[in-house]
């Protein structure tokens, strides 16, 4: 006996189809060019594969069963998929990579990538798009480990990897910001480490997997409370959870409308100079999907959008997408 994955064929469909659609083995055989008996004996090579009846014959017409009603449901299903693969290899074919994933720090403006993806997107590539968010060092691991092929972000020096390439993405300026109830929002400027020491500091986790990964701006001895994404870390400073550096663009309304309040130390402002990197193997041509974000990153106005546009509450790309809490009613232990 046949198995069912032999019968079940988009001739066996169509087939399957016409007698539903004639409502008779008769008429659909005429409409398919066959023979009565020879139609009846394929549908009961598919019945028997199957183990189930397809149509109740004791009635003039042939009526689906609940059974045939399924596999025509779902034949109809895998029909369009097929259709859809022979569609996207077509177009793999021409150059375009079946997967692109995009390694993305946190400190990067979500609502540009975003808006780069809808841009990627709208003309519907064969490529499938994938985003991880990472920080710190784990943003270039992605792509050292194969699992991202292209990093926004990095913030260490790629070129020391083989197989991969970098450029600049810009600078980005870090800012020293507490909540309005936090004791550092009251102290003496410029504050002293020694000072700070004493507050907790809120940290973002190094998403490398396996190893201490970096860490930025805290001080011997400080407590720390490590959150996942610097979005988490904006969240915790605008509840007075601890102090501690974030990116002047993203940090920039909230100290404008009042909710955080910016710090100058006694240490220099923190810069941090960021790139974008993508592995390439040797005299080979990047695929037309990742070629596609190296032109728009090429663009000035693109890096810079990266670097400085995040959404703002309801109000669009200005700002976070985060909306500041209400301010907590005692003000914070110090520690």
């Amino acid at each position: 006996m046949q198995k069912p994955r032999d019968v079940l064929t988009p001739d066996t469909f169509a087939m399957l189809q016409a007698i539903a659609s004639n409502g008779s083995f008769a008429q659909a055989a005429r409409a398919l060019g066959l023979v009565p008996s020879t139609l009846s004996w394929r549908v009961r090579q598919v019945e028997d594969a199957l183990d189930a009846l397809l149509f109740d014959r004791s009635a003039r017409q042939a009526r689906l069963t609940e059974a045939g009603r399924e596999l025509l449901r779902e034949g109809a299903r895998l029909l369009g998929e097929i259709d859809a693969v022979a569609n996207r290899v077509r177009r793999v074919a021409t150059g375009w990579e079946p997967q692109l994933t995009l390694s993305v720090d946190s400190a990067i403006a979500d609502a540009t990538v975003l808006e780069l993806c809808e841009a990627f997107l709208a003309p519907d590539p064969p490529t499938a798009l994938k985003l991880r968010e990472e920080a710190l060092s784990g943003t270039l691991q992605t792509l050292v480990t194969g699992q991202a092929d292209l990093a926004i972000g990095v913030v260490l020096d790629a070129q020391t990897h083989p197989g991969i390439h970098s450029k600049p993405l810009g600078q980005m300026r870090f800012v020293f910001a507490v909540a309005p109830h936090h004791p550092l929002a009251h102290a003496s400027e410029p504050l002293a480490d020694e000072l700070i020491r004493h507050h907790r500091a809120v940290a973002v986790a190094d998403s490398v997997a396996g190893g201490d990964g970096l860490t930025f701006g805290l001080l011997a001895g400080q407590p720390v409370f490590t959150v996942p994404t610097i979005q988490a870390k904006l969240h915790a400073q605008l509840r007075g959870l601890g102090a501690g550096f974030l990116p002047e663009p993203l940090a920039r309304p909230y100290i404008e409308a009042g909710h955080l309040v910016m710090r100058q130390l006694e240490r220099p402002a923190r810069m941090a100079r960021l790139s974008y990197a993508w592995c390439s193997a040797p005299q080979s041509r990047p695929g037309r999907a990742l070629q596609w974000w190296l032109d728009r990153l090429e663009q000035p106005t693109t890096r810079s959008a990266l670097l400085d546009r995040w959404r703002q509450g309801e109000q669009g790309a200005a700002g976070t997408g985060l909306r500041a809490p209400a301010r907590p009613s005692r003000q914070a232990e110090p520690h």
